[in-house]
């Protein structure tokens, strides 16, 4: 009797373990610079790169690093987020490509955190961009270093239209990308019908042909891009651009200054400006036909042209700039 109840059990085991699928997928998994993509990712048996790690966590999952390592390119197509750690160099090293690719479902949320993106510039073929996002339903990149790439830093194209589109940027800093026309350090360009709305604070984007570029040429849909506390300095063209018809933008509390061309400007569509100083450009704002509006506390002043007077947002009656 005893023997006969013992095996049923050691049945029921067996049943119960082949009822649990191969290619069960963790919510948390590991990578590290000493690691094996053949390992199943664990903190004791971490992956080796990005690609191997995201194949083995599950939708809405994190990959964190354990050390310092290069992790490699990687294309995302699910909710995920990457975290590089703190006080660490968790790396994304690329020449004659892009860094990372983000091709997500339309309501997946992908973060990317704490990694240093380089594109190798110096080299015969630098990296195109740092990161590229075509799908998805927000992309947050926070506490990143980004470097040397030939077109922009984070590409922002969403190409199938959400209401959801979202893009966060926060405390990332952008240097020496965008060496190719049209680019910039951080580029908005949402397809036909995308609508999108961007928040970007407390970034620092240095030398490239374009700091901040909504650009609607692909005729977006109605997109805000909203702008704090951050320094646009030294690009080729202008410090930062909107430019789509139903594309609106404001700026806070930020520096723009050094740019070889404007450092605010509006070809189409509306900009509003709030504290900020803007200083040492070749004009300092600038409209190209869009509305160009000031709170009447900006410092616009040391540029060669100081620019187009702008009016005041309806309800501010200041006399400052």
């Amino acid at each position: 009797m005893k023997s006969s109840v013992l095996v049923a059990v050691l049945c029921a085991m067996c049943l119960a373990f082949l009822a649990v699928p191969a290619n069960a997928q963790a919510t948390r998994t590991w990578v590290s610079g000493v690691g094996d993509d053949a390992n199943p990712c664990s903190r004791t048996a971490p992956c080796k790169t990005w690609p191997g790690a995201i194949s083995k966590t599950a939708a809405g999952g994190e990959i964190d690093a354990l050390d310092p390592g290069g992790f490699g390119a990687v294309t995302i197509t699910k909710a995920i987020t990457l975290d590089g750690g703190g006080g660490q160099i968790a790396s994304v090293l690329v020449s004659g490509t892009n860094g990372i690719v983000v091709a997500a479902g339309a309501t997946d949320q992908v973060i990317l955190r704490n990694l240093r993106i380089n594109g190798v510039g110096q080299s015969i073929s630098p990296g195109l961009n740092a990161i590229r996002f075509v799908s998805g339903g927000v992309l947050a990149v926070e506490h990143c270093d980004i470097f040397d790439f030939a077109n922009s830093g984070i590409d922002f194209e969403p190409a199938s239209p959400s209401t959801a589109t979202k893009l966060l940027v926060s405390d990332v800093h952008i240097l020496n990308t965008a060496t190719a026309t049209g680019n910039a350090a951080i580029l908005i360009k949402p397809a036909s019908g995308v609508t999108a709305n961007v928040a970007i604070s407390d970034a620092v984007l240095d030398n490239q042909i374009n700091g901040i570029f909504a650009d609607g040429s692909a005729s977006g849909g109605a997109t805000h891009v909203n702008v704090t506390n951050s320094v646009i300095t030294h690009s080729t063209n202008n410090g930062i651009t909107i430019s789509g018809a139903s594309f609106t933008g404001d700026v806070f509390s930020s520096q723009i200054s050094y740019n070889l061309n404007v450092g605010a400007a509006v070809g189409t569509g509306s900009l509003k400006l709030g504290n900020n100083n803007i200083t040492n450009n070749l004009t300092g704002v600038a409209t190209g036909g869009g509305t160009l509006q000031s709170f009447k506390n900006n410092q616009i002043s040391d540029n060669v042209t100081d620019g187009t007077p702008i009016t005041a947002v309806p309800g501010y009656s200041g006399t400052g700039q």
